[in-house]
């Protein structure tokens, strides 16, 4: 049995609407407090051996929502950029973005930039965000990349192994999370993460996601600490 706590979490952060929903209140008012409860993990994570948290903030998928609700969401991201960017000073968290940035917003695509910028030689927590984030565009962005290398002769057909796919993916820089995370009782992966969930052991909580909490998520590493990760092998008894 593994009794080593997972060093990279994922976290499917899913139920907004529907908490808003049962509390009568808009749905911007939903992923606002999704937004608060992650600031509020995230705090608490700067304390703990954890080192990477990867976050599924707005997917590929997530602009066939209504127009006024992706607006508030590109809205609330902005604030919650801006807001990490004034507490850089005070905070030791590195944060990054996963995804295709290149159709947002003009301003938001600033800030991004400022925010990775300022927060790049931090040694603390590193927050991944996925930001017009899907895994099978991911795959797509990949072999198209690695073809034109091909095509230019940077790279020879018989280079292509898991390494080198795995090289030209948005997460190239760090590990692939032992744990993944999903609120609201949904069930499914929703296009996250494909490729480095190869392996990965899943927890589903049916909690939504701006009611989870540290202790939930404590919750979640006890429940993965209890399970044997044998990547296709076996463990002598």
């Amino acid at each position: 049995m593994d009794k080593a706590s997972p060093k990279h979490i994922a976290i499917i952060m899913d139920g907004n609407g529907r908490w808003a929903k049962r509390r009568l209140l808009p749905k911007k008012l939903g992923h606002k407090a999704g937004a608060d409860a992650l600031k509020t993990l995230i705090k608490k994570l700067e304390k703990t051996d954890i080192t990477d948290i990867t976050v599924y903030a707005f997917s590929t998928e997530n602009w066939k929502r209504e127009k006024q609700e992706v607006d508030d969401l590109m809205s609330i991201l902005k604030d919650y950029i801006r807001r990490y960017i004034k507490e850089n000073e005070t905070s030791n968290t590195k944060i990054d973005i996963i995804g295709d940035i290149s159709v947002l917003p003009k301003d938001l695509i600033e800030d991004i930039k400022e925010l990775e910028t300022i927060s790049s030689h931090k040694t603390g927590l590193r927050l991944h965000i996925a930001l017009n984030y899907g895994g099978r565009d991911e795959l797509v962005r990949a072999i198209k990349n690695i073809s034109k290398d091909i095509t230019s002769g940077k790279l020879a057909i018989d280079n292509i192994d898991e390494n080198l796919v795995s090289s030209y993916l948005d997460t190239k820089e760090y590990k692939d999370p032992e744990l993944i995370i999903r609120t609201s009782g949904e069930q499914r992966l929703s296009n996250f993460l494909i490729w480095q969930s190869a392996y990965s052991e899943f927890y589903f909580s049916d909690k939504l996601w701006p009611d989870f909490t540290f202790e939930d998520l404590e919750k979640a590493i006890n429940a993965y600490q209890k399970r044997e990760r044998r990547f296709g092998g076996r463990i002598e008894k």
